[in-house]
């Protein structure tokens, strides 16, 4: 069976030269006579994989000294919690809903103390991001909380909000080393790796010093509090050794590719493919606002439920999977993260081009 195009919002696409060099290193990594699946995380050979891993990662992003980067577990949305119970001092924090992922943070941080939705695009259908260049901060906020690219809805973030002067948090799950970042402008930037970076299981947290203390909220266990990971290393217990591993490969290869400009570049370049059509096409239609556009998610619909499930399903037949919109939203998405080949977008729209000829009425 040749592979398929996967368009998956995550677990997603990996480079396949990632996967051929994990194949053949799979029984026995550089002469050690193991498979890093089965490697002491307290080995040598293991303590290299994840120092170059984190320095590859520090060049990729241009990562200050003063920012620690950890590998989690739990995933992004167990950082849902972790943030509050680590950096609400005040027990006030300010929260820009613009999807289910912002949404699901700002409900957890209301567990935990004042969470505030200073603004929200769920009037319509979070298909836009609302104008944050002055908003209502909250005097003692702890921080301002953004998803800076929506996955389910295929929106991004293209100017910061202006925090005056707060703290920016910033879920990238969906738009981690897609371009390139200034990192100083975040306290916390994070995200799960299964989209754009690695197998799923790890979560990358890239945070400011200061922001990592011992004064957390009274009942965080400790494997929830920053302080414990940033001093062990990510190894305060058994970190999610093999995803970590592909992680790096997978830091290595961009780094070949030539960078977040590169990749900046070919991601933009493989939307505005997917995106022209969408624009031209009587049957298809995008559902975002042109200008907050995503270049990792992109939803289009057809308008009707029974030809856009026939699509699916025709689409599947033909190589292209995991078209299927979110369950909240239904219609199709096409997720073209940095492994996903610009052949690939070409080869899509080929396809839609055909469906929309014997399928418009």
């Amino acid at each position: 069976m040749s592979r398929v195009y996967n368009f998956s919002a995550g677990p997603a696409v990996l480079p396949e030269e990632v996967l051929q060099e994990a194949a053949d290193e799979m029984f026995d990594y550089k002469g050690t006579g193991m498979s890093v699946m089965e490697m002491s995380h307290r080995s040598k050979a293991y303590e290299a994989i994840i120092n170059e891993a984190e320095a590859d990662l520090r060049e990729l992003m241009n990562i200050p000294d003063n920012y620690k980067v950890l590998f989690l577990q739990g995933g992004a949305s167990q950082q849902f919690a972790m943030i509050p119970m680590n950096l609400m001092k005040n027990k006030v924090a300010d929260y820009i809903v613009t999807g289910q992922w912002a949404k699901k943070a700002y409900q957890e941080a209301c567990l935990y103390g004042k969470a505030n939705k200073i603004a929200s695009s769920e009037d319509k259908t979070f298909s836009y991001i609302p104008d944050c260049s002055d908003l209502p901060i909250s005097e003692d906020a702890d921080y301002v909380y953004i998803c800076e690219n929506n996955t389910i809805y295929g929106t991004k973030f293209k100017t910061l909000p202006n925090t005056k002067g707060k703290t920016l948090v910033a879920d990238v799950s969906s738009c981690f080393l897609s371009e390139p970042v200034d990192v100083t402008k975040y306290g916390v930037i994070y995200g799960g790796v299964q989209k754009n970076i690695g197998p799923a299981g790890v979560v990358i947290v890239i945070i400011r010093e200061d922001l990592i203390t011992e004064d957390v909220l009274p009942g965080t266990p400790t494997m929830l509090k920053y302080k414990i990971h940033a001093d062990n290393g990510s190894m305060y217990n058994t970190p999610p050794a093999y995803g970590i591993y592909i992680c790096g490969k997978v830091f290595k290869w961009i780094k070949k590719m030539g960078g977040l400009e590169v990749m900046k570049e070919r991601n933009e370049k493989k939307a505005k493919v997917l995106y022209d059509y969408l624009d031209t096409s009587k049957l298809f239609k995008g559902t975002v606002r042109k200008e907050d556009r995503s270049l990792m998610n992109v939803p289009f619909v057809t308008g009707d439920e029974e030809l856009d499930a026939k699509f699916v399903k025709e689409a599947t037949a033909a190589g292209f999977v995991n078209l299927k919109g979110h369950r909240t939203v239904g219609g199709m998405r096409a997720s073209i993260y940095n492994a996903m080949p610009i052949e690939g977008v070409e080869k899509l729209v080929e396809f839609m081009k055909e469906f929309e000829k014997q399928n418009l009425k």
